[in-house]
């Protein structure tokens, strides 16, 4: 339908004005925090199919994040794991375009991650010294205000929250990515000289060079260009198909 096409666009063009209006990362603060959700949660799936296991994971205030393994595994593992995080984060915003083109798919897609959210809460999220449960209470808060746009809102707008989210999942990982050219990260306020590039360079090339870790920080930026320009042309191919007139009848 040109409906969907028509919500998907004003979901993009909506979360790029955002991003730079001078107000605009206040109101998209909580987009900010679930796309540090699927970031980390993108290395706890890892974590368990390579056997490492997850066992906890922080989030802090300044959207930051950390996840834990129970066990260390071997080097292709580990690059696995690390490779991850701004892998997953652009893929599952790229799915989550491609499977809510109607307000049902919308609602059950938000109920989904809902529930999700809030067995993450439980089974995976901790407190930190530093600030507490906010982790916890975040991630609890976004899930409880997703599962109410699920439940209550018209069938528009349920379909535009998807696409809004899916469209800040991808945007998202975009601009996280570029972070990774830097020479320090900075995780909690504290600057840091590893990220998820610098271990995947350690675990592939063996050196932490700059090269390396910027060699696979735009392999990353690629992914995710790619993902999301998928996303959109399947969207936008479902949608003029179904808008195509059938074909006139024949005697």
């Amino acid at each position: 339908m040109r409906a969907e096409l028509r919500t998907l666009a004003l979901a993009l063009i909506a979360s790029l004005l955002l991003w730079n209006l001078p107000f605009g990362g206040l109101v998209l603060y909580p987009f900010k925090i679930l796309a540090t959700w699927l970031h980390e949660m993108s290395h706890g799936v890892v974590m368990i199919a390579t056997g490492a296991e997850l066992d906890r994971v922080v989030i802090y205030r300044d959207t930051s994040g950390l996840s834990y393994a129970v066990y260390a595994v071997s080097a292709p593992g580990t690059a696995a794991i690390a490779a991850a995080g701004y892998m997953g984060t652009a893929l599952w915003g790229a799915v989550l375009l491609v499977a809510t083109p109607t307000a049902k798919t919308a609602r059950w897609a938000l109920i989904v991650i809902a529930v999700l959210m809030m067995v993450t809460v439980v089974f995976a999220i901790v407190p930190t010294p530093e600030e507490g449960r906010f982790g916890q209470w975040a991630v609890a808060g976004i899930a409880i205000v997703l599962a109410v746009c699920a439940l209550v809102l018209p069938p528009r707008w349920r379909v535009f929250v998807a696409h809004f989210i899916a469209a800040q999942s991808c945007i998202n990982a975009l601009l996280d990515i570029r972070v990774l050219l830097r020479p320090m990260q900075a995780v909690n306020g504290m600057l840091t000289g590893t990220s998820d590039a610098t271990a995947m360079a350690d675990n592939t090339f063996e050196t932490r060079h700059p090269w390396a870790v910027w060699f696979w920080a735009i392999v990353w930026l690629a992914w995710s260009l790619a993902v999301l320009f998928v996303a959109l042309r399947v969207s936008g191919w479902r949608a003029a198909r179904n808008a195509a007139p059938a074909d006139p009848p024949t005697a």
